[in-house]
């Protein structure tokens, strides 16, 4: 068995609204960076994964992002693996 470092991104499907990234927006004016647009705001999630190989981690992670970790109908997801010595 190998261990491995799961390191997920989920964020807001680009086509529904982000209230939250539209606050922060309207805020980055307000402290004088208007500079700074379209903010999506999501999170991060790490986990650590126990497999045989690098492809089995993967197939698991990815069943954790789509039953628990990501709500597919308004967010969407990636991630990275990377094995732990």
């Amino acid at each position: 068995m190998a261990k491995f470092i799961a390191d997920i991104d989920v964020m807001p499907l680009k086509a529904l609204l982000d209230p939250q990234g539209k606050a922060v927006t309207g805020s980055m004016k307000n402290l004088g960076l208007p500079e700074i647009q379209n903010v999506r705001i999501g999170k991060h999630i790490t986990l650590e994964i126990e497999a045989v190989n690098k492809e089995a981690a993967s197939a698991k992670v990815d069943e954790a992002c789509k039953k628990l970790l990501c709500n597919q109908i308004m967010e969407g997801y990636e991630f990275k693996l990377t094995e732990t010595k």
